[in-house]
């Protein structure tokens, strides 16, 4: 069903120049019976000017005499034939002042540990452009020194389970396009406690393991027989004694 303009600028004027039940207003704002009350015990909505649903050709007058005289009468948006077709607009999701400086950091995190999202998916979790995310992707954002990856989830640009829906229709996509993923890939996709419970990975062997034992057979622990070749110099003796009883002679 329809709901009207500015709904609850419209629920405060129902409540304060009509005799409608809670229920009646809510269900054709589209709110919840609580705040409807809320408005009028004046704590939701204080300072919000009514509009009025009559005189901005919304609302029927007749609907709302029917509604006066029963209870269980649900008030209907008057027909309009221009908006008959039209689709709703959708966009990218609407992001407040406070965290729109956020968005470099949340995208640099989805590039960096979910590069199997797309951009459209990004656009919506985050509500940015996907020229933003070219320019972080690309490394050519002006500020991309300065950008640390965070989570969005915890910036509250969006909510964990839409986040794990999108991995997983892009996870979904992969598979039917035939691309292989890797390990890292699979893993994220996974739960904590399933991750935790995976068997580790084997490691690549280092160069130690590899050669160290065949150097151990090679030189026994503690042989130190080839030292000498390593420290020890040529003996000078031999030499040294010609050249004294050659200065012996010289002096007789």
């Amino acid at each position: 069903m329809s709901k009207p303009l500015m709904a609850k600028a419209t629920a405060v004027w129902l409540v304060d120049n009509s005799t409608l039940s809670f229920v009646q207003i809510a269900d054709f704002c589209g709110m919840h019976e609580l705040e409807v009350q809320g408005i009028a015990d004046g704590d939701v909505a204080t300072g919000v000017k009514g509009f009025d649903p009559v005189a901005n050709n919304q609302l029927d007058p007749v609907e709302i005499d029917r509604a006066q005289a029963d209870p269980l009468y649900r008030m209907k948006l008057k027909f309009n034939a221009s908006a008959v077709g039209e689709e709703v607009r959708r966009g990218p999701r609407y992001t407040p002042l406070s965290k729109r400086q956020d968005r470099p950091a949340a995208i640099y995190w989805l590039v960096k540990f979910h590069p199997e999202l797309s951009d459209g998916a990004i656009g919506k979790l985050v509500g940015t452009t996907k020229p933003t995310i070219q320019s972080i992707r690309s490394r050519t954002h002006w500020n991309i020194s300065g950008i640390q990856p965070i989570d969005p989830v915890a910036l509250g640009l969006c909510k964990q389970s839409e986040l794990d829906a999108a991995v997983q229709v892009a996870a979904r996509k992969k598979a039917a396009e035939g691309t292989v993923m890797s390990d890292d890939e699979r893993r994220k996709l996974v739960s904590t406690e399933q991750s935790l419970g995976m068997e580790p990975e084997p490691k690549m062997p280092t160069g130690l393991e590899v050669f160290g034992e065949e150097e151990k057979d090679d030189v026994p622990a503690g042989d130190f027989s080839d030292a000498e070749s390593f420290f020890n110099l040529p003996q000078g003796g031999h030499d040294d004694d010609e050249d004294e009883e050659e200065d012996k002679g010289r002096r007789r």
